[in-house]
């Protein structure tokens, strides 16, 4: 009933004529020259909201044809937006001048880079190689706060890129100007005496819930480089010489669990290291990056998850800047490059860039994890892993690829190599195919012999993007001897189907802008036909004004457990399980966000799989009722002060006694103060608890509670210093003793201090 009601509204999706008339009345009249300027300007120059007469009368280009995507798609930016482009040697300069008739509802505030989301934004993209695939933005809300990334075609942004670039932004009595500086130097770009790049310029207003361009862009056709205007006028310019390098210098003070061996607290009062991380840029199309004894730290915290009562592995995005820079080049279908596998390295090597129709990526590192895992009298320890991972890529015609992908690592006469090809192909302005096809061939110790063991794995999906209607499909087909050890994987012997449609109405109202439906359908099988899940659910929601939506939401399915997956179980079992949710988010307010999801469903409780075999007792796992509510609340009471609060709770109960298995809470707030654009003050604190009944569960009782203070000057990305103070409070005996399995005992209410460190970390970039 719910796919014929969706379908049936794709059917009154509105027609726009075919699709090359569509594409030609959105690609006509967009191409800009840019002029040399005479001196670079300032943003003093346009700060009466008008351009000095240096650069009025075409001595800058003037665009100011800006079309709104959203909400209204097709009509003129609701406030008058200008901007001015121009460029000489060295740097291209882009300034946006932003009028507003609501003076007091424009949304700025300090914060630190990257942090401008939420705020009104201006940006650029520039598609440099105008190949349609790849392009730099470069963003910055009304106070000049920078972001910028990397948006791929069929994989959208990559907002781990930093580049060294410059920006002011300043609110004026009619609106604000945000001027912006970007240095040939952190583009690469074909050798040519003249330039031909993409170009789009965007601002955003998110009280209306809008975003306009130049040129028009719409949703109602696949693809955003496809519809980039043309630059020209850029001549004789050139990245020049480009090589980057960034030593720096840390020490620490930590105390901490050492649980090789017999438990025992270690640490030290004074540990200093030293690196250097390198950036050679190749015939201004390639980059090779180099690292030595990098300090892989995390200076940010993870975001909370619930991992409890989770049968596969929770996944936990990377945060190191060595791995993310560039972790476009290495994406494909299936996850084959998981960089937080990759826990210790020593020594690290990247390659990447563009060379005609062809994109490259290597990268080669050791980890030094698995031996320091291990006791000293261990022949392994100090024993270390090495990691590679090849990718090249070959752009085909309209906006297609071609790939192939190699990852291996090697450790002590194990490896695990993974090999295959994919491809990206644009059927038409709506849909896209994608695939791929890999195979594994892995040698582990197994006792004190090898073992080997073999597996393909495939992926094909099928996407349909518009501003009406979307479709998502796939299929995955996984072999019971496919593993992989760079990606992140969650299990073998596994074919599935997962189908997803959307259908939005866009009445564009006083209150509501759109609303509509998506649906849900999955299966799941082994290859010998067993039913390992089934899913079908669907979703309401609506878009109202001023960053506000709703959802509710429902579903049903089952799981299917067999004795290999748990050995309590003495034959399979299907499980049946349900969905209900509602969730609300608004930014209505400029000083206050928020958001609440509550949820209940038919869980099983799979009693910390991966911990420990089986539920206590022998008891096979159970179906029981789960409980959640996830609520955030951001608070800006001054324009230099945000703080972001987060509570998770879940609980599971057993339907016969009404007993809960655990009761979960996860408290966490975070206070950041922004001196200046570039010192902050951050502090988090964060209370978790996990209350078991080990009636129903082997899991532990557990508490924590953890405080993170952190100073930060950040004049540049690579130029930097950073002061922190770390410590966690636990529920551990303080002998660090152990229970029948190994696991450290946990006392009811005591809490002792069990791990801190201090720290201090100063980086500095050379630019040659």
């Amino acid at each position: 009933m719910l796919w014929a009601i969706v379908l049936s509204g794709a059917l009154a999706v509105p027609s726009y004529g075919t699709d090359q008339e569509l594409i030609s009345s959105i690609t006509a009249n967009k191409t800009i020259n840019i002029p040399r300027v005479s001196r670079p300007p300032t943003i003093d120059d346009f700060i009466s909201m008008k351009p000095a007469p240096e650069f009025a009368d075409g001595k800058m280009v003037k665009v100011d044809k800006l079309v709104q995507r959203n909400p209204s798609d097709g009509q003129p930016v609701s406030q008058r937006t200008e901007v001015y482009l121009g460029y000489d040697a060295k740097h291209l300069y882009v300034v946006f001048v932003c009028f507003d008739t609501d003076r007091k509802g424009i949304r700025a505030h300090l914060g630190k880079r990257e942090e401008g989301w939420g705020d009104e934004n201006a940006e650029i993209m520039l598609d440099t190689f105008n190949d349609k695939r790849r392009a730099y933005g470069f963003m910055s809300n009304p106070l000049g706060i920078q972001s910028d990334g990397i948006w791929t075609e069929g994989r959208r942004w990559d907002m781990s890129f930093d580049a060294l670039w410059y920006s002011k932004g300043r609110l004026t009595p009619e609106g604000y100007v945000v001027w912006m500086s970007i240095p040939f130097r952190s583009l690469r770009f074909p050798n040519r005496p003249q330039q031909n790049w993409g170009v789009i310029l965007d601002r955003d207003i998110p009280r209306n819930n809008e975003d306009s361009y130049w040129p028009y862009y719409t949703d109602k056709i696949e693809g955003r480089l496809n519809q980039a205007g043309q630059m020209t006028g850029l001549e004789n310019i050139s990245p020049g010489r480009n090589m980057q390098f960034i030593p720096y210098g840390s020490f620490r003070s930590y105390r901490a669990p050492d649980l090789r061996g017999t438990p025992r607290f270690a640490g030290k009062d004074f540990k200093g290291e030293l690196g250097l991380d390198s950036k050679i840029v190749i015939k201004d199309s390639f980059v090779l990056d180099a690292t030595v004894n990098p300090d892989f730290s995390q200076v940010e915290s993870d975001e909370p998850q619930v991992t409890t009562n989770q049968r596969f592995e929770v996944y936990f995005p990377e945060k190191r800047p060595f791995f993310l820079e560039n972790a476009s080049y290495f994406q494909t279908p299936i996850n084959l490059m998981f960089t937080r596998r990759i826990a210790d390295p020593d020594v690290g090597l990247r390659l990447t860039g563009k060379k005609g129709a062809y994109a490259i990526g290597a990268l080669f590192a050791d980890d030094r994890s698995p031996g320091r895992e291990l006791l000293g009298d261990d022949p392994l320890a100090d024993s270390r892993a090495r990691f590679a991972v090849v990718r090249i890529n070959r752009d085909i015609a309209n906006q297609s690829t071609f790939g192939v992908i190699f990852t291996d690592r090697e450790y002590e006469g194990e490896f695990n190599r993974v090999g295959g090809v994919d491809t990206r192909l644009k059927l038409n302005s709506n849909w896209v195919l994608t695939g791929q096809a890999v195979v594994s061939s892995t040698k582990f110790r197994d006792g004190a012999a090898f073992t080997y063991m073999a597996g393909p794995s495939y992926n094909l999906t099928l996407q349909r993007s518009g501003r009406y209607f979307e479709y998502y499909g796939s299929f995955n087909d996984t072999g019971s001897g496919f593993y992989t050890d760079t990606g992140f994987f969650r299990r073998p012997n596994y074919r599935s189907t997962y189908h997803e449609m959307e259908r939005t109405f866009r009445p564009e109202g006083r209150y509501v802008e759109s609303h509509g439906l998506q649906t849900n359908f999955s299966r799941g099988f082994d290859r010998d036909g067993f039913n390992l899940d089934s899913w079908q659910g669907a979703t309401y929601y609506v878009n109202f004004r001023r960053q506000t939506s709703a959802q509710v939401g429902t579903g049903f399915g089952t799981e299917g457990l067999r004795p290999v997956d748990f050995v309590s179980l003495p034959t399979t079992k299907q499980y049946s399980k349900t969905e209900h949710y509602l969730y609300f988010k608004s930014d209505y307010w400029q000083k206050i966000g928020f958001s609440a999801e509550i949820g209940r469903s038919k869980s099983i409780n799979y009693d910390g799989i991966g911990v420990y075999d089986s539920p206590p007792s022998g008891q096979i796992p159970w179906l029981g009722t789960q409980k959640r509510m996830d609520l955030t609340l951001t608070l800006r009471p001054m324009n230099q002060l945000r703080i972001d609060n987060k509570y998770l709770y879940r609980r599971l109960e057993n339907p016969p006694s009404g007993q809960s298995a655990y009761n979960l809470h996860i408290i966490r707030s975070k206070w950041n103060y922004q001196v200046t654009k570039e010192l902050s003050l951050r502090v988090i604190g964060q209370y978790n608890a996990q209350l078991a009944n080990p009636l129903l569960t082997t899991l532990k009782s557990e508490k924590g509670l953890n405080a993170d203070f952190l100073i930060s000057y950040l004049l540049h990305p690579g130029t930097a210093v950073y002061v922190g103070y770390n410590s966690n409070l636990a529920n551990l005996d303080a002998s660090l003793a152990t229970d029948a399995n190994g696991y450290l005992d946990r006392t009811r209410d005591r809490f002792i201090n069990d791990r801190r460190q201090f720290f201090v970390k100063i980086s500095y970039l050379f630019r040659y």
